[in-house]
């Protein structure tokens, strides 16, 4: 059953944003996933206004957990730590 990547963020250094943003894109392709949403037009209806919304779609709940937990998607998120304010939920599909 696949699953979700769902993230909302606000982006306070560009550049380092960048770099996690380069290195993400590569660990979620190994891992199976593809982007359904990527920044875009939105319209925050409830709770905190983040700008930059993101949707990946995995093969599984596992593939997806296994990809934020591997390496090179740690080593990714090193430099969104302190260039984002961000949440991320993964969310089976029903």
């Amino acid at each position: 059953m696949a699953a979700f990547w769902i993230a909302h963020v606000k982006v306070t250094d560009p550049d380092a944003y960048g770099r996690y943003a380069a290195i993400a894109t590569e660990a979620i392709a190994a891992h199976g996933g593809e982007f359904l949403a990527r920044g875009g037009r939105y319209r925050q209806m409830e709770g905190p206004d983040r700008p930059r919304n993101v949707v990946a779609r995995f093969p599984s709940f596992e593939d997806a957990v296994a990809c934020y937990e591997s390496a090179r998607y740690q080593e990714a998120l090193s430099h969104a730590r302190d260039a984002s304010v961000r949440e991320l939920v993964i969310v089976e599909a029903d």
